[in-house]
């Protein structure tokens, strides 16, 4: 591979000429800058990663925690949209991606932070990950730039789906649509089924609607089985709500599935509503009605979040950035009025 003396010799000027050409330095004029860079193109030369860390106090290398407690990992529709968005993004500024875990470094166990500091990445971005963990705790408090996805800690940047909001905006529908006995199941205990529940409960308020205790029911986000058995004991309960709003759209394969085993017809005899907005939702029939998340708003702003606080860390707020969902009309909810 083509090394700085060689482009030097090729463009007769000295090696530091070179270097500062290629680092876009302003003290070299724009027609040798181009001339360099055309040479260096030519003789297929590349900047020596290890050489460009030594020198910027950089590795460019972004770490991302993603430690999903259902073994869905990539292969969970909402995450691995919002997570290619990321990557996209840091790949615009130059930067690379590591996954961090906490098995084993050079056959030792180690910790979120070990493999951090191990890998020397610049930055750290946390989603779908215990946010209580004592390791995910360590993290957050040593000096390593962070970002979380839809959990909030002091003093540190994070970037939030509106679940308040949109939930908010499906109870609103639902009741738009003359529905009053609206049953809500929910995913596990997280920030985000809190403000979930927050904006489920304020739509409700709105309308005034008393929702029985026994229509709002824990059950498992990304789970159809969790969610078909949960379904199951709504429907036998005294009483049957108009509206089901399910956790997710692929949880709620398994309670439609419940539903149609009861012998009831979605939507004239029960209306469901969904969240996320992945293809799930699209495919299913009838064509649900849910709240489509920005994902591809969510990686983007959550990368280039984190590349300002390393670049820029004394000028970058650490403040939390909420991105809105778009409500997706379905066919799923009767019109009762």
């Amino acid at each position: 591979m083509a090394s700085l003396k060689d482009i030097a010799a090729s463009c007769g000027v000295s090696v530091a000429t070179v270097s500062r050409a290629l680092n876009d330095m302003p003290d070299v004029s724009p027609e040798t800058k181009d001339r360099i860079q055309a040479t260096a193109d030519e003789l297929g030369y590349f900047i020596n990663s290890a050489a460009r860390a030594l020198k910027t106090k950089r590795t460019y290398n972004l770490g991302v925690l993603f430690n999903d407690q259902g073994s869905r990992g990539l292969t969970h529709e909402f995450f691995a949209a919002l997570l290619n968005s990321f990557k996209r993004e840091a790949e615009k500024s130059g930067y690379d991606i590591t996954f961090i875990n906490n098995r084993m470094v050079g056959g030792k166990p180690t910790t979120y932070l070990q493999h951090c500091l191990y890998r020397g990445i610049d930055g750290l971005l946390l989603a779908c990950v215990d946010f209580y963990d004592s390791e995910v705790l360590e993290v957050i408090q040593s000096s390593l730039p962070v970002v979380t996805i839809d959990h909030v800690f002091n003093g540190k940047a994070s970037v939030l789906s509106d679940n308040i909001g949109g939930m908010e905006q499906l109870v609103r529908y639902a009741c738009s649509m003359g529905h009053r006995k609206l049953a809500y199941l929910y995913g596990e205990p997280t920030a985000v089924t809190d403000n979930r529940k927050t904006g489920f409960f304020r739509g409700c308020e709105d309308f005034g609607l008393k929702v029985p205790d026994e229509w709002v029911l824990e059950c498992r986000y990304y789970d159809p089985d969790a969610c078909y058995q949960v379904t199951r004991e709504l429907l036998e309960k005294r009483g049957r709500p108009t509206c089901i709003l399910f956790p997710d759209d692929f949880s709620m394969a398994g309670g439609v599935r419940a539903i149609r085993e009861a012998g009831l017809r979605i939507p004239e005899d029960i209306s469901v509503i969904g969240y996320d907005g992945i293809i799930t939702a699209e495919v299913m029939t009838p064509r649900v009605t849910t709240l489509r998340q920005n994902t591809f708003m969510m990686g983007k702003t959550a990368a280039r979040k984190l590349i300002d606080l390393i670049e820029h860390p004394r000028t970058v707020l650490l403040d939390r950035v909420v991105i809105p969902g778009e409500l997706i009309y379905g066919e799923s909810v009767r019109k009762l009025v």
